[in-house]
């Protein structure tokens, strides 16, 4: 089998029950959600597995669930049987909770970085941002029930999910986040609310 085809040298590409343009908002969001994996898998190859173990086997997790929303999002079909489920954001809530506990508490906005791998989750939570922004316009574009709403609900989720994460793996590491230099004192519950990203989206 040749990795290359040739059918989308005109820039169409498939999908499951049709063809788009490359540049389609669909493929949009689902290549800005393997952009994401990849970095996901980046951070992996970054994480100490005696020290990160179960960090390690959320990524692991996170990455087969991603596949499953780019999956969804390409099936155009008539019938059609979606593998995403509500499951994995009850799972990943439960661990956010866990997470959340166990870095120093926020007062003020953070930088993103410290470590690598807490540098390489940050960059994934800013892209998983970027593709959940896309699903908002490709759920503009569409027909009700022409695109799984889990996805974009899975997608909200990560990203505080990849917040609380990078910081857990400062702390392990004894790398102290950064403050924003001109940040007022922002966080009443010392960041221990349920909302991720950089903490300035409320949602």
């Amino acid at each position: 089998m040749n990795l290359y085809t040739r059918t989308g040298d005109k820039g169409k590409t498939s999908l499951i029950g049709g063809r788009v343009d490359k540049d389609d908002v669909r493929v949009e969001v689902y290549g800005t959600i393997d952009e994401l994996n990849s970095f996901i898998g980046k951070a992996v190859s970054e994480l100490d597995p005696a020290l990160f173990e179960d960090v390690l086997h959320d990524l692991e997790n996170i990455q087969n669930e991603l596949f499953d929303c780019g999956g969804d999002l390409a099936n155009v079909m008539k019938e059609r049987h979606y593998k995403m489920t509500d499951e994995p954001i009850e799972v990943m809530e439960q661990r956010i909770d866990i997470l959340m506990d166990e870095p120093p508490l926020l007062e003020k906005f953070i930088l993103p970085g410290g470590a690598p791998a807490a540098a390489t989750l940050h960059i994934a939570r800013t892209i998983t941002r970027r593709a959940e922004r896309q699903m908002v316009t490709l759920l503009k574009q569409s027909e009700e029930g022409d695109v799984p709403l889990v996805v974009q609900r899975y997608l909200n989720r990560l990203s505080d999910y990849l917040f609380a994460v990078a910081r857990v793996v400062n702390s392990r590491l004894n790398v102290p986040d950064v403050e924003y230099a001109r940040s007022a004192k922002v966080f009443k519950d010392g960041g221990r609310a349920k909302k991720g990203g950089d903490k300035r989206e409320k949602d």
